[in-house]
């Protein structure tokens, strides 16, 4: 994989692959997201991301939703934990078009006094489609019950309240001290030359002046931990459970282990040792996952299952012997080398999405201020021992760590 990178006087990075596609993918990642909001401002990244397309300086809200949509691109964002996007695909011949409304978005929005009023009965039927849908509710629940006294630990969207409260003013005060320019890098995957796409980025994004953060960021705040079950009664037809507990940060070096491990016991393969403990073999359960998610100071393990009530206590048992099994009995050199390359070919197809790979490579190069190859990659897989899968599976998975969740 051959990526170049270019940096601006503003600090705003630049990193571009190239691919033989006609079709281009461009974003522009902040390192930004709800946990950095202080508690009166609970809601207000992911507010600013739907606002952002309500109107600049020089386009009202239609002209922004045209501009791509002309030319038959696509326009669109989204807001995690610890980042802000915004992000473009489109016919390679209109990189310049791109650019051009990703720095007018990111730099000139107006905010809207009508629009703000608008926008927030929007994302009110966002927070409140979610109490049609339990397990994405179960998800977010379960976060704030791993991660008591994080920031972490609160939802993206918000509360009702908290987004009535939210003025204008406030508003432009939270976008003004948490969107630097020094931690913002701007990610494409095109069929174009390097020194072409730094003609376009630098005609769109030098001319902004430098802007550090305003504001002392506390992100690395160990959320205190205790193991702890908690069950709720909704009467959905199914019984959903979502065991786990804190895990390893983006910069550990044991979270490539961790990877490998859950992807092991619950990864996307049917071969996954849960799938056919759960489903294959007793046909107890429809879908089963195991999850891992990286931020900059923890981590969170999980796994999840829904089944019939009468089925839960079992499919909780026979979860419980699989990652006791995985802690105590060491991986033989066959099945290590299996579980290593389903993980390597994963990866490798998921990379074939430039989509995927863009926003990869801007995440990578604002975490890390590098991306590895998938040779390297590989090679960090290829490195792990028996004994890494054992140390990680007994420090995460040990039943006196997990927290469980349980909606029926």
């Amino acid at each position: 994989m051959d990526y170049f990178t270019h940096t601006l006087e503003n600090g705003i990075r630049l990193i571009h692959q190239t691919c033989s596609s006609p079709v281009a993918y461009c974003g522009v990642i902040v390192n930004t997201g709800s946990r950095d909001e202080e508690e009166s401002e609970h809601g207000m990244a992911h507010f600013l991301e739907h606002l952002i397309f309500k109107g600049t300086a020089k386009r009202k809200s239609h002209h922004i939703l045209c501009r791509m949509e002309d030319v038959g691109g696509e326009l669109n964002a989204y807001t995690t934990k610890e980042e802000t996007c915004l992000h473009t695909a489109f016919y390679d011949n209109h990189y310049n078009r791109a650019f051009e409304l990703l720095s007018d978005l990111m730099f000139n929005s107006t905010l809207p006094q009508r629009e703000i009023e608008k926008e927030k009965e929007v994302i009110i039927d966002e927070i409140n489609s979610y109490k049609d849908s339990p397990v994405e509710q179960l998800f977010d629940d379960f976060e704030e019950q791993v991660f008591t006294s994080n920031t972490i630990a609160r939802n993206i969207l918000g509360t009702e309240a908290a987004l009535n409260g939210h003025t204008r003013q406030a508003l432009l005060h939270f976008y003004q001290s948490n969107y630097p320019t020094t931690e913002m890098v701007v990610s494409s995957v095109g069929n174009l030359p390097f020194k072409h796409v730094v003609s376009c980025f630098e005609r769109h994004f030098a001319k902004y002046p430098t802007r550090n953060r305003q504001r002392v960021r506390e992100r690395y705040n160990a959320a205190l931990y205790c193991k702890s079950e908690q069950r709720m009664d909704q009467k959905t037809f199914q019984s959903h459970c979502i065991l786990g507990t804190q895990a390893y940060s983006n910069y550990d070096d044991r979270r490539v282990a961790l990877h490998l491990v859950t992807n092991l016991l619950a990864g996307p393969g049917m071969n996954s040792r849960l799938n056919v403990a759960l489903r294959e073999k007793r046909g107890l359960a429809y879908n089963v996952e195991a999850n891992y998610s990286t931020y900059c100071d923890t981590g969170l393990a999980s796994i999840y299952f829904g089944t019939d009530r009468s089925d839960l206590d079992r499919c909780i048992s026979l979860t419980m012997s699989e990652l006791k099994l995985l802690r105590q009995k060491s991986l033989g050199a066959i099945q290590l080398a299996r579980a290593r390359k389903q993980l390597i070919g994963q990866l490798a197809i998921a990379a074939e999405s430039n989509e995927h790979q863009m926003i990869t490579n801007g995440r990578s190069l604002l975490l890390f201020d590098r991306v590895d190859s998938l040779r390297e990659i590989t090679d960090k897989i290829e490195a792990i021992t028996p004994r890494d899968i054992l140390e990680v599976a007994n420090e995460i998975f040990h039943p006196d760590q997990m927290c469980c969740r349980i909606l029926y």
